[in-house]
């Protein structure tokens, strides 16, 4: 299948692979999507999961298929209807929800939904020769996905309204704007990516999903009392976790903590 998956110890990798096109979107990437985090949610093993592109593809993905004559074409209000009744597998919800964090690994071009894939994951390393663009516009259609709105809320309005108009980002100017959190030689980006995600394994699970979750509904939410409110309950549940015992009982005996699953 074109979305390749694989374990590595607590982390499950996930790999946009259609060399020969650059790594370009399909129904097959959503598809694959659906199914491989479906797996890595109930995998208590897994901790968190890197998203990159296959480096034979020389691209993280070039955005949508624009030779398939059925991209960017609705031909009818029912399947329209039927496609937005299934908005909860569209692939930018399922990484943003996906229950545990989501690590990109952007070693290349990332185009259109290519692009706005990353913008879903949770913490981003980037490769010197990654580069985001969103052509939508210029091809009579918009960034779908809320692609726009995720940009805006990670880098400010202004950024995000100059990308959505076709100006691209480079690597380094992704780094200073803090949509990537490292960026690192091309060389290293796996390695930096499975540190990222050796960090996180040995945090507590728990506490990881729930900082996630914390983060991405507290943004939904008009007023930061009510966010603070809702963590509120988020801490306490928390609390009552073997997770959190085991995490004070080592820091007191000053050891490593073990976690189920590990």
């Amino acid at each position: 299948m074109p979305l390749l998956y694989r374990k590595q110890g607590h982390t499950g990798i996930l790999t946009l692979s259609r060399p020969e096109a650059r790594n370009c979107w399909g129904q097959d990437y959503a598809d694959g999507l659906l199914r491989h985090l479906d797996e890595a949610a109930d995998d208590d093993e897994v901790r968190s999961v890197i998203l990159t592109g296959d480096e034979a593809g020389g691209a993280f993905s070039a955005g949508a298929n624009l030779r398939d004559p059925n991209t960017h074409n609705t031909r009818s209000a029912e399947a329209f209807i039927k496609r937005m009744g299934r908005a909860r597998n569209f692939p930018s919800n399922l990484v943003s929800d996906f229950p545990k964090p989501v690590i990109g690994a952007v070693n290349g071009y990332a185009i259109g939904i290519g692009c706005i894939i990353t913008f879903c994951c949770d913490l981003i390393v980037a490769s010197e020769r990654a580069e985001w663009r969103l052509p939508q516009v210029a091809l009579g259609v918009l960034p779908n996905y809320g692609g726009a709105t995720r940009l805006a809320r990670i880098v400010g309005k202004g950024l995000a309204m100059r990308v959505a108009l076709g100006f691209p980002i480079k690597a380094d100017e992704a780094y200073r704007i803090g949509l990537a959190q490292w960026l690192v030689p091309h060389a290293q980006l796996m390695d930096q990516a499975m540190a990222v995600a050796d960090h996180i394994a040995g945090l507590p699970p728990l506490a990881a999903r729930m900082v996630k979750e914390s983060m991405n509904r507290g943004l939904d939410i008009p007023n930061i009392a009510d966010s603070s409110l809702v963590d509120s309950y988020r801490f306490m549940v928390l609390e009552m976790s073997e997770d959190k015992a085991e995490a004070h009982e080592a820091w007191r005996q000053r050891r490593k903590p073990s976690f189920r699953g590990r």
